[in-house]
């Protein structure tokens, strides 16, 4: 683990979740899953207390910490896809299962956590002197769409 990792705080499902992430992007992995050592306000001795793992090369840890906090979109994780199939399986994977469609690229999984699912090249188009349209696409799309998003670019 590196010095500050993202902590996610989860109602039982936090092994699951780690799985689901890591099974989803590369350079990813489970690297320990800690047990209770006893019963306490969230977990029963012997159940998984938290899993630190490793998403795209960004350290987090997910802890069971009971029904207290639920999460919003006040925090996202963000993934920069290289092409839209990378975007498209992303998307279909993070949804499944009771995940929720926002605006804009976001998303939110099953367990509530938001995403963004990012095209890389939308920063280059962003930045370049298309901005305006390239942004007023973004703000009307649900996922983000590689070949539209070129085509308000380039005026079209």
């Amino acid at each position: 683990m590196t010095k500050v990792a993202t902590c996610l705080w989860f109602d039982g499902q936090a092994e699951e979740a780690a799985r689901l992430y890591t099974s989803l992007v590369p350079d990813s992995r489970i690297d320990t899953v800690n047990r209770a050592a006893a019963d306490n306000p969230s977990t029963q001795k012997g159940d998984v207390l938290t899993v630190e793992f490793t998403v795209g090369g960004h350290d987090l840890i997910a802890l069971n910490g009971g029904p207290d906090f639920q999460f919003n979109e006040a925090i996202s994780l963000s993934v920069l896809c290289e092409d839209q199939a990378e975007v498209d399986r992303l998307w279909s994977s993070l949804i499944l299962g009771g995940g929720e469609p926002s605006q804009c690229g976001w998303l939110k999984d099953k367990f509530g956590v938001s995403w963004q699912v990012v095209p890389t090249m939308l920063w280059e188009l962003i930045e370049g002197p298309a901005s305006p349209r390239v942004m007023q696409a973004v703000m009307k799309m649900i996922k983000l769409d590689i070949a539209e998003l070129k085509a308000a670019a380039e005026g079209k």
